[in-house]
């Protein structure tokens, strides 16, 4: 099973990307938490959202409440983060996750939660 993650790039603040994480190996996550987090560097990784696949309830962090939208598709096995509004902290590396157990009771808000991870995809932002 593998996750792969695209659609960063370099954009001004203001902009807005849409970042893709397409998994292979497996043909459904029904019950898992899928997640993005970010990491700058220097710093730790940070939980940015999560999706439950199967009901879609979304969490997100404070720092992008209102900017940024989790999303899935079934069909494609893919999770969406579309980010608008980005701001130059919103700089990093953004990888996409899968959680360690299925329908967990709290949504996993930590890197501990996770154990399938993707490759990232470096989004930068010039103020």
């Amino acid at each position: 099973v593998q996750l792969q993650a695209s659609g960063g790039g370099l954009v001004q603040a203001g902009g807005s990307l849409r970042l893709s994480c397409a998994a292979s190996g497996r043909t459904f996550f029904s019950g898992y938490v899928m997640g993005w987090f970010r990491q700058a560097p220097g710093k730790d990784r940070e939980f940015v959202a999560a999706i439950r696949w199967s009901a879609g309830s979304t969490y997100y962090a404070d720092s992008v409440k209102g900017r940024f939208t989790i999303s899935r598709d079934g069909a494609k096995n893919t999770v969406y983060l579309q980010m608008n509004g980005l701001k130059p902290e919103d700089t990093g590396e953004y990888l996409c996750a899968s959680s360690r157990t299925r329908f967990p009771t709290e949504l996993p808000r930590t890197a501990l939660g996770y154990d399938l991870w993707g490759q990232g995809t470096q989004v930068t932002v010039s103020s």
